[in-house]
């Protein structure tokens, strides 16, 4: 069965939360019976999105049944043991429903990692020691463990997460070396919504490929996709305005494509959405992140009504 979540409001380009806007769209998503609400992550940068784990905590105390993920996290500039912890708190003050999206982050970019005091050759290394540690701290009652860049010795943390054995980890990349550790390592895989449909059925297919190797049954790794729409009867508006918010929250890659929003984005009347998305679950997604980018309430209520029904339907 194919499961359908939606974005916690967080770009808001003028820098100012709107706190009733946020309440309200979890509170819509919530009655509407969507699987799960989802941040994004990013710490130094021009947009103004506000912080991934501490926005989860907001719309933790908002909610009560809906799960909360965020897609994905950039680990390796954070300290493990700290994001256990958050994590942890996270897991109890929301009864159990914590989905955590890690991602290796501009590996190639020596720079963003000096941001946060981090050499970028040892992104991947940190990113494996990270999993490692985290897992041993949600786990075991005393961790013991002697790495390059983590040396616990009979360290405990509690309370442990409400979820057993921890809060199910979502990795994400497009890296051939990411999709092996997503499935060597990862309770699911992720696609980022800057990809198209046509490059997440590339990864598919290298991670069934991975997924033979390791002899993992793919059932145990459920796929997501975040695919950016707008439902409106007037085509040539939706584009538009998608255009107009990918110029702001995405410039350098309208620079590098300039067929880049027609290349990721689902727009039109609902079904002219639901097809594109049925094509995108026919690749194997069994989550899909539908993520609206205005009029949130009313796009909610569109995509419950009309498209997730037509999406269920044609993607069989």
């Amino acid at each position: 069965m194919i499961e359908f979540g939606f974005p916690v409001p967080q770009v808001f380009l003028d820098g100012r939360a709107d706190l009733d806007l946020i309440r309200r769209v979890l509170a819509t998503g919530e009655r509407l019976g969507f699987h799960s609400a989802w941040v994004q992550d990013q710490v130094a940068g021009d947009v103004p999105l506000h912080e991934s784990l501490t926005l989860m905590g907001y719309a933790a105390a908002l909610t009560t049944r809906i799960r909360l993920g965020v897609s994905v996290l950039v680990f390796p500039i954070r300290n493990a043991v700290h994001v256990a912890k958050i994590v942890s708190t996270l897991d109890n003050l929301s009864a159990g429903r914590i989905i955590l999206g890690l991602g290796l982050g501009h590996v190639m970019s020596p720079q963003f990692f000096r941001t946060y005091g981090v050499d970028s050759r040892h992104g991947v290394r940190r990113f494996n020691e990270g999993v490692q540690v985290m897992k041993s701290l949600w786990t075991r009652e005393r961790t013991d463990f002697d790495g390059e860049f983590y040396q616990l010795k009979g360290t405990g943390m509690w309370p442990k997460p409400v979820q057993r054995p921890h809060p199910p980890l979502w990795f994400g990349g497009q890296h051939p070396d990411a999709l092996r550790r997503a499935v060597r390592f990862g309770d699911a895989y992720t696609c980022a919504g800057p990809n198209t449909t046509r490059e997440f059925a590339e990864f598919v297919a290298q991670l069934r490929v991975f997924l033979d190797e390791e002899r993992r049954d793919p059932a145990t790794l459920p796929l997501s996709k975040r695919v950016y729409l707008a439902i409106d009867d007037e085509e040539d508006r939706a584009k538009r305005r998608l255009d107009e918010f990918f110029q702001a929250r995405y410039p350098w890659q309208i620079q590098r494509n300039p067929s880049f929003v027609a290349d990721i984005c689902a727009w039109g009347r609902p079904a002219r959405v639901a097809e594109a998305l049925a094509a995108v679950a026919r690749v194997g997604a069994s989550t899909l992140i539908l993520n609206p980018l205005w009029d949130f309430e009313e796009q909610l209520e569109a995509l419950a009504a009309e498209v997730i029904p037509a999406v269920r339907s044609l993607a069989g």
